[in-house]
């Protein structure tokens, strides 16, 4: 019996042995001898890029330079790529339009041909699917701006309907509530002729309260948990993306990772009670509401009617997946109320022609939607503003097998930073001025503005652009059209120009404007 126990002991330490070398050839593997083979592979494809080390890549340099850039704050222009995306932008300028640097052991290439771009973002096939770098990401959102292949699909057929023009103008009166509110706090915080605000929380707060409204039929009292939680999630997950992920940290019980799951739970459980309620009273016979929640719940049903199958709809936690994305695309709205303001702060020729078409279609009265989307300079103002600060700065993708993209072949397990920001500003594309502001060159629209050679896309492009491009623009010229009736604004003294992410291309100091009652 002796010596059958010790064979069993020392059979147990051979495996342990067997195992340990097996796991420390992974990570040897995983932090140098991969990385190094695909450093050689893309260097034999003519790529090129920063030297590989081991295992950090260039995250130190990464957040070395951001922090930096965050430390202080720019001059007053639009040339905003070397502080917002200061380590790409050295990586292009040093490297060129199509090179790489490295996330870890991942390789990240930049790609700025518009051609590739448009490649890349009109597949469907998986070629390039969405990157799984970040395993916290979910906790966040996962949804339709997540999902690939048949269930990406299935989705979007549901959700589409949601966002048809005719649902948008029954949304108007929520967007009309939620500015006024906004407009009278700003009148009222004037006693006589001006006063310095920062228009940035409140710009969030009437972003947040349209969703609440359209979203779930609720004011943004009642809505305002979800979205300072969702706050708080986007804040948590782009602090855990900014350093290396090693495989089953998300597990561990720090800190962060024992918050990030509380506000899982909680906003699951709050949204979970909304629509298990509209599910009952909808049951009930109830008549399904107009907001999107309710317009998402009726499709969904009338999907699973007609294919006579509950699996052809959605379930309740797909739909708690959409309702959080409702809440998160929001906030690139209340960006683009923000960057527009700072722009027609700094060019008060722009703000004075915006506020004359306005007053021309609308005079003091209550802007309508026929008015709202034949608003040619606003829409030209607010389409230069996405160029300049798109909200979405970088899009990824990864490779998941062998592929072809231009010239270059592409192993799996390459990532594909596709960056707004970057192509948006680029002189060969744009010309001279494209750090500039100048809404005219989208006055013959978005195609003649990029010459037919250049990519304007806020929104992403392709098959998944983002569906609720017609909902944030509408909202966006609502808000705009009633602050232009009701005042002018400049720069504040005290305001400093510092755009930074979170998630979103976000004002880091606030914006602060002397508003004049008109």
């Amino acid at each position: 019996m002796k010596m059958n126990m010790e064979e069993l002991l020392q059979t147990l330490l051979v495996i342990f042995g067997v195992l340990l070398v097996s796991w420390a050839w992974k990570a040897i593997s995983w932090t140098w001898f991969k990385p190094k083979k695909m450093e050689k592979y893309l260097r034999e494809q003519g790529l090129k890029g920063p030297n590989y080390k081991f295992l950090y890549g260039d995250i130190k340099e990464i957040g070395r330079l951001a922090k930096e850039a965050r430390s202080k704050p720019m001059e007053n222009s639009h040339q905003i790529a070397p502080r917002v995306l200061p380590y790409y932008h050295q990586v292009v300028q040093q490297y060129g339009k199509m090179s790489y640097l490295w996330f870890g052991p991942t390789p990240r290439l930049i790609v700025m041909d518009t051609d590739m771009i448009k490649e890349i973002l009109s597949d469907t096939s998986g070629t390039f699917g969405k990157t799984k770098s970040n395993p916290r990401g979910p906790l966040l959102i996962t949804g339709l701006v997540t999902y690939e292949g048949d269930k990406w699909a299935k989705h979007r057929k549901i959700i589409n309907p949601a966002f048809h023009q005719d649902k948008l103008k029954m949304m108007l009166p929520a967007f009309y509530t939620s500015c006024c509110e906004m407009v009278n706090k700003w009148l009222n915080a004037i006693p006589e002729g001006s006063c310095e605000l920062d228009v940035w929380p409140d710009l969030q707060n009437v972003t947040a309260d349209v969703i609440s409204r359209t979203g779930f039929g609720s004011s943004y009292e009642e809505g305002r948990r979800i979205f300072i939680l969702q706050s708080e999630q986007a804040g948590l997950v782009v602090q855990g993306s900014q350093s290396i992920y090693i495989p089953g940290m998300r597990f561990l019980p720090t800190k962060t990772n024992n918050r990030m799951k509380e506000i899982y739970r909680e906003v699951q459980n709050l949204l979970r009670d909304m629509i298990l309620k509209r599910a009952k009273a909808m049951k009930a016979g109830e008549a399904p509401t107009s907001d999107l929640l309710g317009l998402l719940m009726e499709s969904n049903f009338k999907e699973i009617e007609e294919g006579g199958n509950s699996k052809v709809g959605i379930t309740i936690d797909d739909v708690i997946e959409e309702c959080k994305l409702f809440y998160f695309a929001g906030q690139e709205t209340a960006t683009l109320l923000a960057w527009t303001m700072v722009v027609l702060s700094m060019h008060q020729d722009w703000q004075r022609k915006a506020r004359e078409e306005v007053m021309q279609v609308f005079g003091s009265n209550k802007p309508e939607y026929d008015g709202l989307n034949h608003l040619k300079v606003v829409t030209m103002i607010l389409n230069e503003v996405l160029r300049l600060y798109p909200p979405a700065y970088l899009i990824m993708r990864e490779t998941y097998k062998k592929v072809k993209l231009g010239d270059v072949s592409l192993p799996p397990g390459v990532h594909l930073a596709l960056s707004p920001l970057l192509m948006h500003h680029d002189h060969e594309l744009w010309g001279e001025d494209a750090n500039k502001f100048n809404p005219e060159r989208f006055s013959e629209g978005i195609s003649k503005a990029t010459k037919n050679k250049g990519l304007f896309f806020p929104f992403s492009w392709g098959p998944r652009f983002c569906i609720g491009q017609n909902f944030a623009m509408l909202e966006s010229k609502m808000a705009l059209a009633m602050i232009l009736q009701h005042f002018s604004f400049e720069l504040s003294s005290t305001y400093v120009h510092a755009p930074y992410t979170v998630i979103t291309l976000q004002p880091q100091h606030g914006v602060q404007l002397v508003l004049r009652k008109i």
